[in-house]
């Protein structure tokens, strides 16, 4: 019982003294006299506080927009990745090809070769036999109508070998010719595949340099956005505390009466769940186990089991974490290559494999992967994107309005809720 009503005190003592911010001591409560004869001067300060507010809101909005921006490229890096490994493979299957057609047609020239050689070798023998094919002359001579009919059967003989030798022939150059015809068009189809892998490796060239450029822009313009964002919150609070108004005081008291009313309701909630809970035994909760066959489940599971993993951009895959890859920019400035984890799509790539769904590493395919269903209509295992094509990036929706998710550099996977900035207007479900 001592050590029940023990915790009962700690509990109380940390819900009433550490747990919250507590509300500060009250400001001035000036009277109406003097809150009449202040008016002008607050007024004047409060167009000016209104207009140091607006000038730092479209200075943070341009700050994410330029995040938005190297997220972006930097996911377009990873498509190009993916592209250029397609294209080295289909150029490879293409020279094997044209290497399986050049065989051929070297194997049939030889044929035709040794065609035309058994073609002279008989007319060389039939020559010196002393008999013409097709020739009236090789019936002179016959000295009897037996010999006459056994010339007749020599000279049928010899032309029907001398007909099949010179078919054969044509038959054999006409397949040296297609297969010679097949080589150079597997040929032709190599090297189309492969000025397609060169195509693809300029391109992801290319998004590196951009993403770099773009983060070497960013970087300079957060240092000028947030130089101007020190200036205008110290402008803020000079104006703020230059108002010195008596309705501004009168403002801030009655805050203050708000917010303390707030923070006492608050402590005697907590206050009361605490006595609870120490006065009742805690509730055993079994952890349920997904439903058997429940693949929507399976992916949730797999997704939550790899939360506190390191980000790493350009890592994972359908078995687990991996290294990331260097970009030259962001990711290189935190180590990403050097570190074993997720980035978005590769977080995907894992959590779906589960079920036998095999998604590619860019987040702006896995968008067009599955179908589109209404942001308002999403649903646990849906996968939610942001950017344009949803090319920033992906996350997988857990219902409640949360979702998990590989957030960025220096991070880790993690719980988060739907954050509606440059969400797209559709999830994708692939189950």
């Amino acid at each position: 019982m001592l050590t029940r009503l023990s915790a009962v005190v700690v509990l109380m003592t940390a819900v009433l003294t550490g747990t919250a911010a507590a509300v500060p001591p009250p400001p001035p409560n000036p009277s109406d006299a003097e809150i009449s004869a202040s008016r002008a001067e607050a007024d004047a300060k409060a167009a000016r506080v209104g207009e140091l507010t607006g000038r730092l809101t479209q200075a943070e909005s341009r700050l994410q927009e330029l995040l938005d921006d190297v997220s972006y490229k930097r996911e377009l890096a990873n498509k190009a990745r993916v592209d250029l490994e397609t294209a080295i493979s289909e150029a490879e299957a293409a020279r094997r090809e044209a290497t399986s057609a050049r065989v051929q047609a070297d194997a049939a020239s030889k044929a035709v070769e040794q065609s035309r050689r058994e073609l002279d070798e008989f007319a060389a023998a039939s020559y010196a036999q002393g008999s013409t094919v097709g020739s009236f002359s090789a019936y002179i001579g016959a000295k009897s109508p037996e010999d006459l009919l056994a010339r007749a059967q020599m000279l049928e003989a010899v032309s029907a070998a001398s007909l099949n030798r010179l078919d054969q022939v044509t038959r054999d150059q006409g397949t040296a010719a297609n297969l010679d015809a097949a080589a150079r068009a597997a040929l032709q189809k190599a090297e189309s595949k492969q000025a397609a892998a060169d195509e693809a490796k300029k391109v992801a060239d290319h998004a590196q340099q951009v993403a770099v450029e773009a983060h070497s822009a960013q970087e300079a313009a957060t240092a000028e956005l947030q130089s101007n964002k020190d200036a205008v919150e110290r402008e803020l609070a000079s104006a703020r505390g230059e108002v010195s108004g008596l309705e501004a005081q009168r403002r801030q008291y009655d805050s203050w009466v708000e917010a303390k009313k707030r923070e006492d309701e608050e402590n005697a909630r907590r206050a009361a769940e605490a006595q609870a809970a120490a006065q009742a035994p805690a509730p055993q909760r079994p952890v349920a186990a997904a439903p058997s066959g429940n693949r929507v489940q399976t992916v949730i599971n797999r997704a939550l089991a790899q939360r506190g993993v390191i980000y790493a951009w350009g890592g994972g895959n359908y078995n687990g974490p991996t290294y990331g890859v260097r970009d030259g920019g962001v990711a290189d400035s935190f180590g990403d290559y050097r570190k074993i984890g997720f980035d978005c799509s590769g977080l995907m790539m894992y959590a779906f494999a589960g079920v036998g769904v095999y998604l590619p590493h860019y987040s702006g395919y896995q968008y067009n992967s599955g179908r589109k269903v209404p942001l308002s209509q999403m649903a646990p295992g849906d996968m939610i994107f942001w950017g344009p094509g949803g090319g920033t990036h992906v996350a997988l929706y857990l219902g409640g309005g949360m979702m998990v998710e590989a957030p960025h550099s220096g991070a880790v996977v993690r719980i988060s809720p739907v954050r509606y900035g440059g969400i797209m207007p559709y999830v994708t479900r692939m189950l």
